[in-house]
């Protein structure tokens, strides 16, 4: 009967953390804050819009208060951010577009970066949610790649050169009634990648980490162990931030190079 009784109360405590896990990494109506308690959100926001809106915003304080004049030495902050912005430029931006379009899309995918990297941040901080564990948010971010696939490469080479990056070079015509087809799929493909690669990673590295967290609740003491694995999880989580910024970024630009330039 013991027996019987720990397993049961066991098996509770599994429920209420699986319970507890689903309700942290699901998009939610509620916000819970110390020392103010549970904040009800309306329902045309959600917690993760609360957080796409407080990254944007920490993102226009931080570059609105460190623009400086083109003639001024940066220092500090700023100049830490222009390496940043210069790496993005040199190393994903010109070798993905050249250097004419290149210098012309390094703020978007600085945008990119930026915004992600303060988004999978901010998850990390127990006193905010990640937003780009939601499909909704990396969705988002990928359509505005598509777009530039599509429209940017239609505005750049016109119609007809939009047309032409679907159809390879130096293939037999019968074999391109094949090829167009998949290569014109493959373009929706690469945006749903970019979609459920930034999803799936910050969703999973949450859902490891109260798991951990989740057989001390369980097991007690029995599972101490598990917490230095969540702490290593946790500043692995800190790496991959900023990882999966510069994937997406650097995909990003790759996508819309080929676009832009089906000929290389």
């Amino acid at each position: 009967m013991a027996t019987e009784a720990q397993a049961a109360e066991t098996a509770a405590k599994s429920a209420q953390v699986q319970e507890y896990i689903m309700h942290h990494v699901t998009n939610s109506h509620e916000w819970a804050l110390p020392f103010i308690g549970t904040i009800h959100l309306p329902a045309f926001l959600p917690l993760h819009g609360v957080m796409v809106l407080i990254g944007a915003l920490l993102m226009l304080i931080v570059f609105g208060t460190l623009y400086r004049k083109q003639d001024a030495v940066p220092r500090g902050l700023t100049n830490l951010l222009e390496v940043f912005v210069v790496f993005i430029r040199d190393t994903i931006a010109v070798p993905s577009l050249g250097e004419k379009d290149g210098h012309k899309m390094t703020p978007l995918f600085c945008s990119f970066f930026f915004f992600i990297m303060t988004l999978n941040l901010m998850g990390l901080i127990p006193l905010f949610s990640t937003a780009t564990a939601n499909v909704n948010v990396t969705a988002g971010l990928a359509t505005i790649t598509l777009g530039f696939m599509i429209f940017g490469t239609i505005f750049r080479n016109g119609m007809l050169g939009f047309v032409k990056c679907f159809v390879p070079h130096g293939i037999p015509v019968p074999v391109l009634f094949l090829l167009v087809p998949i290569e014109f799929v493959g373009m929706f493909i690469k945006a749903f990648a970019l979609t459920i690669r930034l999803f799936a990673n910050m969703l999973a590295g949450h859902i490891v980490i109260f798991s951990l967290l989740g057989l001390i609740v369980t097991f007690g003491w029995l599972a101490l162990p598990s917490l230095g694995l969540a702490v290593g999880i946790y500043l692995l989580e800190v790496f991959i931030a900023l990882l999966q910024a510069f994937i997406f970024t650097l995909l990003s630009a790759m996508f819309i190079g080929q676009m832009y330039h089906p000929a290389h």
